[in-house]
């Protein structure tokens, strides 16, 4: 069993989709961010850098006590190879997976964002700011683009982590001033991994569990 503690983020989402594509049962400890809870000291435990996603698994592979992970690619990583599923096992595909899953994670999520940040969130709106991660969002969309233009998933022919961990970010996509249609390759990605079963269960989870966000 995996205990995911969890909200109704992009990085929180990464996770829920990998635990219904793959069918490791799993039970949802919600931690809601608006309300600080992130902050709480069991979470903490988990947690250190007080952010979500985090687990805990209770079988893990060696036998021992359960393991607790943090960071949302760190947990994918984990659950791939604890799965065998979703993460190529040759070398030379293995490493086409981690290095456009760490293409999101140190790229398309920390920049898109900051485009949530200032172009929606941020108590003073700075015309610079804005457009600096808008733009560099644009970019970022451009690189995927052109990755996608002769290939079904970001790493070749199968679904794998590194979809996994950028789309969430993508469906955010008009919070981040981007319009798809200018993304041909991207688009036809993105409806793709929308209409797939487990990625409809992982997003049904937001209504039950912040229905706030549901409702936007």
């Amino acid at each position: 069993m995996i205990d995911l503690y969890y909200w109704t983020t992009p990085n929180g989402h990464k996770i829920s989709l990998f635990l219904e594509e793959s069918g490791l049962p799993y039970r949802i400890h919600p931690i809601n961010i608006s309300k600080n809870e992130q902050f709480q000291a069991d979470f903490l435990k988990i947690s250190p850098n007080n952010k979500i996603p985090a687990i805990v698994d209770d079988e893990p592979a060696d036998g021992g006590e359960p393991l607790s992970l943090f960071e949302s690619g760190a947990i994918l990583l984990y659950l791939a190879n604890k799965t065998g599923a979703f993460i190529p096992q040759d070398l030379r595909g293995r490493e086409e997976v981690l290095q456009w899953l760490f293409w999101q994670m140190g790229g398309l999520g920390p920049m898109a964002g900051q485009n949530h940040h200032f172009a929606r969130f941020a108590p003073e709106k700075i015309p610079y700011a804005i457009k600096r991660y808008v733009d560099e969002t644009a970019r970022l969309y451009g690189v995927l683009d052109k990755r996608l233009g002769d290939r079904e998933f970001v790493a070749g022919a199968d679904y794998s982590i590194a979809d996994m961990a950028i789309y969430p970010w993508i469906v955010s996509h008009e919070w981040q001033g981007q319009n798809l249609d200018d993304f041909p390759h991207l688009k036809r990605w993105f409806e793709g991994i929308k209409a797939r079963p487990a990625t409809v269960r992982a997003y049904a989870l937001v209504a039950r569990i912040n229905p706030e966000a549901a409702k936007k």
